[in-house]
């Protein structure tokens, strides 16, 4: 079974058994849930809901039935066509709509697909939202519009321009620094949105760039999850020395790394830490990520005097938790960037936008820049699981490993996380793969690497 249900949206692999993949039924199912869902809870009613899609191999076909039973329902579509998430979230809220179903399923391979359901202020459903809509969808006791009530399906490309223009007018975004520094970057763009809309940002910015995998055929080069692992391309492009900077985005353009100019990475865990520290650089204030983060940001924002909060997993969790505390910038350490001051959504584009400026600002080179923060080193394991795994029976396991531990803090508000004065571990279900996630932070990948290796083993002992 491949179809997840979790705050990260609906998401499975094409075809086979309804109920078990993401076939045309069950997006039918899933998509007039969500549909009744808003209507129910609306403020005010425009009537039009955002679709908006990656360049998927299956996107024609997920978009065709979401479209359709949207309209089936009675709400005016509104299609961006190809689109980025957070394009699709400004969408919303630029076009007064009453939510938006993103069809994206993010770094998955090219056999998934999902919908990312957002409601009228173009955010992610939070977790009691969506469990909502998974009951109505469980009741299936739907009704839909007689043909004089039927939704009216519109086509809107002006979003990409609309988005790129709210990232340029961002206050903390210098164009001029950035056209006067003249650079150099070198693009993978991974066969999908991102090679339609960034190099239009880029050229409002004046830089110079090559696009590796531009065309959006939705059949990636490589593995999607912009991970070192999978970027030996862009990497090798980038030792030949032509370039100030390596920039990967993921599908749908919400997640973002960066390769120095000497073809090593910067590490997608530092690409929320370096856009934080030049924005606590110039606005106080306080910063958000997930438990699965890098210390970085901590040390980070202590050192400009703010306070630095951990959320769950989930970009939903981490919004809500900026919300609370006031955040300036938070995100996610897999590249996610959230900066309020355009939206509360991860954007590649306004990190981007973001980092070039503090580049140009400081005038060094990308490596010189990473060499200023914090070093941790972070390693990300994984476990497939099986119907068998017991996952509940896992993590209490792991806690009473660690319960007389008096060096460890034991966090279990999102899996466990397992902190140390001098590392991290943290297990937990995915909320977008079948898998269990294990990622450890230490001073050394090997150190990192074995307590990670420790957790691991306890999940196969009970496997």
């Amino acid at each position: 079974m491949t179809l997840i249900k979790s705050i990260s949206g609906i998401r499975g692999t094409i075809g086979g058994s309804t109920g078990d993949t993401l076939n045309p039924l069950d997006i039918v199912k899933f998509t007039t849930a969500y549909a009744q869902f808003i209507r129910r809870n609306r403020k005010g009613s425009s009537d039009k809901i955002v679709v908006g899609r990656d360049a998927r191999i299956s996107g024609d076909m997920v978009r065709n039935v979401v479209c359709g039973t949207l309209m089936g329902v009675g709400y005016d579509v509104i299609d961006i066509g190809y689109a980025t998430t957070p394009t699709t979230e400004l969408a919303v809220t630029m076009s007064g709509a009453d939510g938006g179903i993103i069809i994206t399923a993010s770094h998955n391979p090219r056999q998934w697909n999902a919908l990312k359901l957002l409601n009228q202020e173009g955010e992610f459903l939070s977790a009691a939202d969506g469990a909502i809509v998974l009951a109505i969808a469980e009741r299936e006791k739907f009704e839909y519009a007689d043909v004089d009530h039927l939704g009216h399906y519109i086509q809107d490309n002006s979003f990409d321009d609309r988005h790129i223009e709210n990232v340029l007018q961002l206050r903390l975004v210098d164009v001029e620094a950035v056209k006067k520094a003249q650079f150099k970057v070198c693009v993978d763009t991974i066969n999908s949105v991102g090679g339609i809309i960034l190099p239009k940002l880029l050229d409002k910015l004046g830089v110079e760039y090559t696009i590796l995998n531009g065309e959006p055929t939705g059949d990636f080069a490589h593995n999607p999850e912009p991970l070192e692992k999978n970027l030996q391309g862009i990497m090798d492009e980038m030792k030949t020395g032509k370039y100030d900077l390596g920039i990967v985005v993921d599908p749908d353009v919400d997640r973002l790394a960066f390769i120095c100019e000497d073809g090593k990475m910067f590490g997608e865990e530092y690409t929320l830490v370096s856009v934080a520290d030049y924005i606590l650089s110039k606005t106080s204030g306080n910063t958000v990520s997930n438990l699965s983060s890098t210390r970085a940001l901590r040390d980070v924002t202590k050192k400009h005097g703010g306070v630095y909060t951990a959320a769950a997993v989930g970009e939903v969790n981490v919004t809500t938790k900026m919300k609370e505390v006031n955040a300036v910038i938070g995100g996610e350490g897999n590249g996610g960037v959230i900066y309020p001051e355009s939206h509360y959504g991860r954007d590649a584009l306004v990190g981007i936008a973001l980092f070039l400026t503090s580049l140009a600002e400081k005038g060094c080179k990308v490596s010189e820049l990473r060499a200023t923060f914090p070093d941790y080193q972070i390693a990300k394991n994984r476990i497939d699981l099986t119907p068998e795994t017991d996952v509940d029976a896992i993590l209490v396991k792991v806690k009473e490993m660690f319960a007389a531990d008096s060096t460890a803090q034991v966090n279990d508000i999102d899996g466990v996380k397992i902190d140390f004065p001098d590392k991290w571990v943290h297990l937990r279900k995915s909320n977008t793969e079948p898998i269990i996630r294990v990622y450890s932070e230490a001073a050394t990948m090997e150190e990192a690497d074995a307590i990670g290796k420790k957790l691991m083993q306890v999940v196969y002992d009970m496997q």
